[in-house]
């Protein structure tokens, strides 16, 4: 591993790197001379060892700098951590992902819903991407009020028939099931069996005394090439569209405030950095190490759900059992930074401004980047997709004509 020093206009960089991803470096230093970044962690495990964790820029602009041990919200990417909590469960015999919700949780079995499966809550088939009641103020922050007012919605389409992104709603859909089967609250299973065993600075209901070292998030001002996207149409002229009730039913959440990051809300507010997605990310690209075995982790990478207008975000999607697998849109027309392109044996989840984790079983190579300056768009931004590109081009791989990595 080479150390790494760089001053930036944003601040200083540091860190280390194996020689052979000197071009994730040298991305990571371009997200801060030419495309605005403010601070960020990447890191990267190969082969269960890592080749890659570097840092830096700033907490806030101007601000004091972004150190090694610097967390922020890592928005969606937290539904990859909900996820292994249910796989890890089914690989102990205590969830069966093809069994009706209502073996584990009846109460949610009513007013259309008698007949979701585990595995639809997970695949965003389940038909509850959002609530149509109008939320109170903090309601992502109250566990039960969520899983209150899923129990009595009825399902946007019959469950199962098509699939569309459970953008906040995956916190209490799977989190319940997780819940329900584990005999413990998600956020609790995952700090004991997943955190604390990996080491892993991530946390779903984050203790006060981390708040001192959380980069308030930046958010994102409008894309003008956005604006004629389907998302964003259905946004601004259907209140009762998926699209509208995901970003702006909201209960006023401040994603900023310590209810937001003391609460759990296993579909948004996770709070660690690139080496925490990395690590959490590490075993599965090993053979599952200590949480799950091999048959299980097959499933984990297997498309389960594939659609060329996912009824939420209104592109093209592909996910596995609550993981997102490559997407490459890149040519649609108004839908900029709506792809994120990895391995075709890679699974993982984009957080919402461009944050990712995943693990990549074929190449060995596990994948963490957060940030505190939000891009654009639906999926990744430039900034994030530069430094995949990098890791895969360092192990040799290319961009084929299907819009994956591959050797």
């Amino acid at each position: 591993m080479e150390n790494f020093s760089k001053e930036t206009k944003a601040g200083s960089l540091h860190g280390s790197y194996d020689a052979k991803f000197k071009d994730v470096a040298d991305a990571f230093i371009e997200n801060f001379e030419t495309r605005n970044e403010v601070g960020a962690n990447v890191a990267i495990t190969l082969e269960g060892k890592t080749v890659v964790d570097i840092w830096g820029g700033r907490k806030e602009p101007g601000g004091a700098a972004w150190e090694k041990d610097t967390v922020s919200i890592v928005f969606s990417c937290t539904k990859g951590a909900t996820a292994l909590c249910a796989h890890m469960l089914a690989d102990r015999g205590k969830l069966d992902l093809d069994a009706k919700v209502a073996d584990y949780w009846p109460e949610y079995a009513k007013n259309g819903k008698e007949e979701t499966t585990v595995s639809m809550m997970l695949d965003h088939s389940a038909g509850q991407p959002h609530l149509r009641t109008k939320l109170k103020d903090g309601a992502y922050y109250d566990y039960d009020y969520m899983v209150k007012l899923l129990e009595e919605e009825e399902p946007f389409w019959k469950p199962g028939v098509r699939n569309g992104y459970h953008g906040v709603t995956f916190a209490w859909t799977v989190g319940e099931i997780v819940h329900r089967a584990a005999g413990k609250r998600m956020g609790r299973f995952f700090a004991d069996e997943v955190a604390k065993p990996l080491g892993l600075d991530f946390h779903i209901g984050t203790p006060e005394e981390v708040e001192k070292r959380i980069a308030p998030m930046i958010f994102a001002e409008p894309d003008p090439a956005a604006m004629n996207s389907k998302f964003t149409q259905a946004l601004m002229s259907d209140p009762a569209s998926p699209a509208h009730l995901f970003l702006l039913n909201g209960g006023n959440a401040n994603f900023n405030s310590r209810e937001a990051h003391a609460a759990e809300i296993g579909s948004a507010n996770g709070i660690t950095n690139g080496r925490g997605l990395a690590g959490m990310y590490q075993p599965l690209a090993n053979g599952g190490g200590k949480l799950v075995g091999k048959d299980t982790l097959a499933r984990m990478g297997r498309v389960a759900m594939g659609t060329h207008e996912d009824a939420t975000l209104l592109i093209p999607t592909r996910f596995a059992l609550g993981y997102m697998k490559s997407m490459d849109n890149r040519k649609l027309k108004n839908e900029p930074n709506s792809s994120c392109i990895m391995g075709d044996a890679a699974f993982g989840h984009v957080g919402m401004g461009g944050s990712l984790g995943f693990a990549d079983p074929e190449a060995r190579m596990s994948f963490g980047y957060n940030m505190n300056r939000m891009g654009s768009g639906i999926l990744l931004n430039d900034r994030g997709q530069a430094l995949v590109d990098a890791a895969y081009r360092s192990l040799g791989y290319r961009s084929n004509a299907s819009g994956v990595w591959a050797m």
